[in-house]
Formats: structure tokens, C-alpha cells, sequence
């Protein structure tokens, strides 16, 4: 073949040199046509977009064309020309072939409809069908999006550890890092693994959230934002949750609850415009073939305010809605650890529009949350949103050395993990703010993908890290 520069497909359909000679490269998505002629829809990875390639078999040897089969790899020299079909503007008049890659006859994803479970279990090949092509570009997108958000505001991005001595959460559900021997552990006379000989000489896991980490850093550098792989082991098997996620944790200095509310407003708006405005192709696929109401679901959020919802007030609305006869399948009550329905309810049944939720009893949240003044509720904000729940977790932090230190005690957290981020209360304590989002839960909503294991290339779930 004579070599010519290969173009990507992307670009290919915006070029207009009719006329010219032009390479691209790519998988073959369907063959069909006459005893004369044949068209290949051809795809590289980089649009959602076919292009076009008209064969005319009289010019082709048969061998050659029988190894065109859908999944085949092939390179295409031939003539940009423009489009007679409706479409696309621009196709290929086939000069030479060459067969890259040819496919097996057991190539699993044919020219029909598949299901997500039967997808997730060839999720080696997944990726090349036109719904996880979309996906995985929308997903490069919003953390490019992301980046960019928090660097234009002066913020730094910084990397918290991955392998972590302390539990941010309080939760206890996390995975152990250990280079010991499990079928021989060392135990003292109560019971208790012993780890002097581990590799870190203690217990170790991987991290829950950097946030704890994030806050060292925003006491530093004023404006900080994490962004990196979390891990959760606990055994959950529901359409929200996966064991390895990614989170974005921004921890602002000087920042109070109000505060951390706009910035949490300005950001996720701002990844929904970057989806709208950089990947409407796929949006527009996903909202085509799945979710006929992903456009204008994504429009909404950007038209409307945030409502700013205390709690208690969300509670009453709740047992409102129950006295009139709704039925939840959890209790709703004051206290309650809202479940998604409830939050959903508010969100898509009384207000239609995203809420966030303030003000939270002290007990159902995390020690670090700074402390109301009723000394019951906490200054905690969660973004909830339509089809999602919550979205966003954060809170104005506690900055008072004695408050916090009393809230660790009378959660019996140990002292020995926690001593470095109680420092950051005696040297120079400011207030300061800070959320999670995750980026598994922002892409359910700018994707309309009904589970959390499709935005995801390789779920783990519990029972599942297959590949």
C-alpha cells in the first residue's frame, strides 16, 4: 500500500478536500451491499461517527474481501469524496485495503442489540461498541473538564496517598495493604495480628478519601483539589456503588458552608455546560438510544438555582408527603440518614430541580464537620439530583481544637491516627470548607446510564475483578 498519513476519522468528516487522497484506520462496524458494490462503516475510536467506505468489488480481490468481517482491523487508502447517502457529508472511495487484524467468527458483538449485564461480562470488548465509545469520551471529557475548572480558579491540584494507617470516614469498611503471610500470622496472646514485621510496621489500607490530606494542604496553599482512585470494601451490590472509585475532593481555606455551596453549584454546572458544549455527539447518542430526557434533564440543572434546603425543613416536607399518603420504603423521621428515595423525592417530586441539603443531625455525620450552635445539627451540605440522590458530600469543617478533639474522643476514634490532623487546629486553625463529588456519580448523570458499573471501564464490585 502507498503509505499516506493516517487522519482520524473525527476529522475526516469534518474535511471538505474532496478529491484528495486520504488513510484512516479502524475497526470495521458493519458490511453490507450488491455483487458490485460494498460499504464498510468504518470507526477509530474518536467519534461516535462512522465514515463511510464504498468498495467497488470489481477492483478488490475476493480473498481479501471475505477477511473484511465486522471487528476486522483494516487501513483504507482511497479517495475523499463527497457523500450521495444522507448523514455524513464526506465518504471514502476505496483505492487499496489492507487487512490489519482479521476477526474470529465468535466475535461477540454483532450487528444487534446487547444487554449491559451480557456487556459487563466481555468488558475486555465493550469498549468498542458505539454505547462504552460514548461513555469513556464523555469520561475523558469531564475529567478534562474538571482539571480545568479548578486550575482557572487558582486552585492546586494535589495528590493525597492512596495508601493510608487512618480511616477518614469512621466506617471501617476498608481493604488492608500487607505484604504478610495470611496462612501464617504472628498474634500476641489476646488474639491481636501483630504487624511489627509488616511492611509499614503497622496496619495499613487503602484510602477511603484524601480529604483528611486535602486539609493539611489547604491550610498550605489556600486552595487544593484531589483527584484519584478511593477505595470502599463494603459488600454492596447496588446500581450506585463500586469499591474502586474516583473522587474530586477541593478543600478551600477561609471558605465557610455558603461558600462551599457556590462552589459546589459553580463546579458541577460547569461539567455539565463542558458535556453539552464538547461532547454533544454522544450525549445526543445516549440521550437517543437510552434516555430521552438526558438533554433536557442536563439544560435544566444549568437553568435553574440550587434550592438551599435545611434539613429539618426537608424532614417535614417528607412526613408532609407521607401524611398525604406516599409510600416510602424506608421511615422517614428526624434523625434519619435520608435513603435515596427521599432525596430523589425532594429533588424530582417537590422542587424539580437540584437541592442542597443543610444542616444535618450531628450523629448520622462525620466527625469533622463543624458543630452548629443548637449543638445538635452540623454544617453539613449534600447536592442532591434528579435520578441520582446525592451527588455531592461536604461540610464546613470543624476549626476549634477542643470541639474537634471531644468529638474524636466520643467516637472512640483512636488518638494514634489522628494527632497530625488535630496539629492543623493548633497551629494557626482557620475555617475552611470542602466536598467530594464522585466522578462515577457525576458521569450517571451527564451519561443517563441507568448503573454505576458502565462509566466505569473495569467495575469492581463484590465477587467481581475479572479483568
Amino acid at each position: 500500500m502507498e503509505t499516506i498519513r493516517r487522519t482520524k476519522i473525527v476529522d475526516l468528516l469534518k474535511c471538505r478536500d474532496f478529491g484528495t487522497m486520504v488513510n484512516v484506520k479502524g475497526w470495521v462496524r458493519t458490511r453490507r451491499g450488491s455483487k458490485q458494490v460494498n460499504f464498510i462503516a468504518l470507526n477509530d475510536g474518536s467519534t461516535i461517527n462512522n465514515v463511510q467506505v464504498v468498495v467497488d468489488l470489481a477492483n478488490f480481490d475476493e480473498e481479501l474481501l471475505k477477511q473484511i468481517t465486522t471487528g476486522a482491523c483494516i487501513s483504507v487508502n482511497g479517495e475523499l469524496v463527497e457523500s450521495v447517502g444522507s448523514g455524513q457529508a464526506a465518504e471514502i472511495q476505496a483505492r487499496e485495503i489492507e487487512v490489519l487484524g482479521t476477526c474470529d467468527n465468535t466475535y461477540p458483538l454483532q450487528k444487534k442489540g446487547h444487554s449491559m449485564e451480557f456487556l459487563r461480562e466481555i468488558a475486555h470488548l465493550r469498549p468498542r461498541t458505539n454505547t462504552f465509545g460514548a461513555v469513556f469520551r464523555i469520561r475523558h471529557n469531564m475529567a478534562i473538564a474538571i482539571h480545568k475548572f479548578f486550575h482557572e480558579r487558582g486552585f492546586f491540584y494535589f495528590h493525597t496517598p492512596l495508601i493510608t494507617a487512618s480511616d477518614c470516614e469512621g466506617a471501617g469498611q476498608m481493604f488492608q495493604v500487607t505484604t504478610m503471610n495470611l496462612y501464617d500470622l504472628k498474634k500476641d496472646e489476646n488474639g491481636s495480628i501483630i504487624y511489627d514485621n509488616d511492611f509499614f510496621g503497622k496496619q495499613a489500607s487503602l484510602t477511603v478519601s484524601g480529604q483528611l490530606e486535602g486539609e493539611l494542604a489547604a491550610t498550605a496553599l489556600g486552595a487544593i483539589y484531589t483527584f484519584g482512585p478511593t477505595f470502599r470494601a463494603e459488600n454492596s451490590n447496588t446500581p450506585r456503588h463500586l469499591a474502586e472509585f474516583w473522587m474530586i475532593e477541593p478543600e478551600v481555606a477561609f471558605n465557610d458552608i455558603n461558600d462551599n455551596m457556590d462552589l459546589a453549584e459553580e463546579f458541577i454546572k460547569y461539567c455539565v455546560q463542558w458535556a453539552l458544549d464538547n461532547c454533544y455527539d454522544d450525549v445526543k447518542f445516549l440521550n437517543d438510544m437510552f434516555d430521552k430526557g438526558l438533554i433536557e434533564r442536563l439544560q435544566g440543572v444549568l437553568k435553574e438555582e440550587f434550592v438551599r434546603l435545611p434539613y429539618t425543613e426537608g424532614i417535614k416536607i417528607l412526613e408532609d408527603a407521607v401524611a398525604k399518603g406516599h409510600k416510602f420504603e424506608f421511615p422517614v423521621y428526624w434523625g434519619v440518614d435520608l435513603a435515596s428515595e427521599h432525596e430523589r423525592y425532594l429533588v424530582e417530586e417537590h422542587f424539580k430541580r437540584p437541592v442542597i441539603l443543610t444542616d444535618y443531625p450531628k450523629e448520622i455525620k462525620a466527625f469533622y464537620m463543624k458543630q452548629n450552635e443548637d449543638g445538635k445539627t452540623v454544617r453539613a451540605m449534600d447536592v442532591l439530583f434528579p435520578k441520582i440522590g446525592e451527588i455531592i458530600g461536604g461540610s464546613e469543617r470543624e476549626a476549634d481544637y477542643d470541639k474537634l478533639l471531644t468529638r474524636i474522643q466520643e467516637l472512640n476514634i483512636p488518638m494514634k491516627d489522628m494527632w497530625w490532623y488535630l496539629d492543623t487546629r493548633k497551629y494557626g486553625s482557620c475555617p475552611h470548607s470542602g466536598f467530594g463529588l464522585g466522578f462515577e456519580r457525576l458521569l450517571l448523570f451527564v451519561t443517563g446510564m441507568a448503573n454505576i458499573r458502565d462509566v466505569i471501564p473495569f467495575p469492581r464490585t463484590p465477587r467481581n475483578a475479572e479483568f
